[in-house]
């Protein structure tokens, strides 16, 4: 092993083999640390969300009283909905497959495309608050170093998650359960604490409430509630995470996202609610640079009449903890985003690449995409939480909103069929009405402060997916054109006599992938320029081990049968003209080694053996024309080359 690669191992771990039926038990998610690994982003809003809300009010706090209820009962309508999803896509996909799956693959599109977004903001917009929260400790000097902070998280984010999914929320279990502890007793204390404001608090939010409808009317009243509602709405931000990763839960699935989900909403209408809640009883008055969660555990913390230097140490744990936890949080996006990509991917949406798993089952060219991205915005806006909330605020709405409608209509033609699709279909309902009213607010509220460029963002990345559909599409027509040339349907029998194969003998050996038209043309244009020269025709193939072979049940047993189905298929083509043949498949994350390997191997039994592969050529192949393929028969013969056996790429042109 070379140094790189114990450098490697040492930093991200040693690879999984993805057929071992205890590798999946071993990645796989129980609820409870689902809850810390999907549910940190929910919980960590509850850290800017609230205070969005309740500074929105501006002098008419008693509204908070409202918001208080109107979040926790938002919370569980959200979740209950998305209970739904998790039935009907027990494999994952959330948002964008139900989008994909029941309004149509451009409504897909829209989902995903946003999603994306969103999760590259939820790393951004976590990181930058985080460090906001725990810098407020520090003095004003050290403002500067922000910057290079939040890029150093981003990194460490980067490595935890190269390692695997579990190794990382492993790792940031203790600060979710610190985060989560500190803040209900600081929640349940603040109420209890001040439980005599509690009997008037109703009557007196109710007059204060009449008083205002009066002077203003019903209408400037309503409005004013629903616009600090809406603004509000990052509140309710990572609950869609659970059905977007439901792949990575452990048996039975279903089940254990619905606990997962009921833990995520448990836990955050309780912490959201309460925080607003405390902002009434305590009185919470706004103080520069310093957060309203930071001014409300200040007095509550003050209350105790501690000595100063420990009143400062307690209030710097639970700023520490809020940071922590929105670093956790953060993680989320590392989480979710792969994974969405991996499903465009699989739909030609995305560059294939993002489909591939890496030797520790990771989708790593996700979590580099989701990095990179976040980094971007991040320097581009220098860490600025008040400009990434806008940017933030919107996208998550619009794959909730479509998710719903999406829910609405299934249950609508499935009302013949499903005896609950009445309240079912209520549900759905409702919470549409909720997300998209907030979507419009936000969008109405935000467009000019900078939302206008989180829409734009989408906009652009929606045209490049189509633009990379379009090509695959016209590429999958033209290999169909080639199949048809070059690959008939088999006229030969499976019982055919099978001549020898004799190692000593000239030998072509066959890199083959699933398009059973490019290795036929390579075959036949070796017979046609080496015409009687070899004696035995090997194949070789690897099987993928991606996101899609490894995402379901049955699915790496399919990936199986096609490859020896194809290898078969070869061999069987060979006998019939009365040539020697045999065909060799292996399976694994990385096909380039894999398939070295096999190399390798065959020709230790084949000496007299020349490789050969083919390669699609485009006309006008731009940069990203080559990046949208993996150009596996170049990088073969430059492995093999450097091997010194010998390999010929015969080229196709599209």
């Amino acid at each position: 092993m070379s140094f790189a690669d114990k450098l490697k191992e040492t930093v991200i771990g040693k690879p999984h083999d993805p057929f071992n039926p205890a590798t999946r038990q071993h990645i796989a998610l129980i609820a409870f640390l689902a809850w810390i690994g999907l549910g940190a982003d929910g919980l960590s809003s509850s850290c800017y969300g609230p205070e969005e809300a309740f500074l929105a009010l501006g002098q008419h706090t008693h509204f908070g009283l409202y918001l208080a209820a109107a979040t926790f009962l938002t919370v569980f309508i959200i979740a209950l909905a998305y209970n739904q999803v998790i039935e009907l896509f027990p494999s994952g996909g959330g948002g964008y497959k139900v989008a994909t799956q029941l309004l149509g693959s451009h409504a897909g599109l829209v989902s995903g495309s946003a999603l994306l977004v969103d999760y590259v903001l939820t790393i951004a917009i976590s990181i930058a608050s985080g460090v906001d929260a725990v810098f407020s400790l520090l003095p004003p000097g050290a403002q500067s170093y922000k910057l290079i902070t939040e890029i150093t998280l981003i990194i460490m984010l980067i490595m935890l998650n190269l390692r695997g999914m579990k190794e990382s929320i492993k790792v940031l279990l203790p600060i979710f359960l610190g985060f989560f502890l500190t803040h209900a007793f600081l929640i349940l204390y603040g109420v209890i604490a001040h439980s005599e404001g509690l009997p008037r608090l109703i009557p007196d939010t109710l007059n204060e409430t009449q008083q205002l409808s009066q002077q203003m009317g019903w209408i400037f009243t309503a409005s004013l509630f629903l616009r600090a509602y809406s603004l509000g709405g990052g509140t309710y931000t990572g609950l869609e995470a659970v059905s977007n990763n439901v792949n990575m839960l452990s048996e039975p699935r279903v089940k254990t996202g619905k606990y997962t989900m009921f833990y995520m909403a448990s836990s955050l209408s309780f912490t959201a609610g309460g925080i607003i809640l405390l902002y009434l009883l305590w009185h919470a008055q706004p103080i520069p640079h310093q957060t309203l969660n930071a001014v409300i555990f200040s007095a509550i913390i003050d209350s105790w009449q501690f000595d100063p230097i420990v009143s400062h140490a307690l209030l710097a744990v639970v700023l520490l903890l809020e940071g922590g936890l929105l670093f956790v949080a953060a993680n989320t996006g590392f989480l979710g985003g792969p994974t969405v990509l991996a499903n465009m991917a699989v739909d030609s949406w995305i560059p294939r690449q993002f489909r591939n798993l890496s030797g520790r089952l990771v989708t790593q060219n996700g979590v580099f995409l989701m990095g990179m991205g976040a980094l971007s915005i991040l320097v581009w806006t220098h860490g600025d939480v008040s400009v990434l909330v806008v940017l933030y605020s919107i996208n998550v709405f619009i794959t909730f909103s479509l998710s719903l409608l999406g829910l609405c209509k299934h249950w609508w033609t499935s009302r013949f069929d499903d005896r609950h699709w009445k309240s079912r279909l209520l549900l759905s309902l409702i919470g549409f009405s909720v997300t998209a009213g907030i979507l419009v607010v936000t969008v109405t509220e935000k467009l000019a402060e900078g939302g206008w460029l989180t829409i734009l963002i989408t906009g652009l990345i929606i045209a490049l997916c189509a633009m990379i559909r379009r090509h695959y599409e016209r590429v999958r027509q033209q290999l169909r054109t080639i199949d048809v040339l070059y690959a008939p349907r088999p006229s030969w029998g499976e019982d055919l006599p099978e001549p020898p194969l004799d190692p000593q003998l000239p030998t072509a050996i066959f890199l083959v992938g699933k398009n059973r038209g490019l290795g036929m043309y390579t075959l036949k244009w070796v017979n046609e320029v080496f015409a009687g020269h070899f004696k035995n025709f090997i194949f070789l193939s690897v099987g993928e081990v991606d996101a899609e072979s490894y995402g379901g049940k049955g699915a790496l047993r399919s990936l199986q049968y096609q490859i020896e189905n194809s290898l078969r298929y070869y061999v069987n083509y060979c006998h019939s003209e009365g040539w020697a043949a045999a065909s060799y498949a292996a399976y694994g994350t990385d096909v380039e080694a894999e398939l070295e390997k096999l190399v390798v191997k065959v020709t230790v039994d084949y000496p007299n053996s020349v490789c050969l592969g083919s390669k699609l050529i485009f006309d006008n192949e731009s940069w990203l024309i080559s990046w949208l393929h993996n150009h596996t028969a170049i990088a073969m013969q430059r492995r093999l080359h450097l091997r010194e056996i010998q390999m010929i790429v015969t080229p196709i042109k599209i």
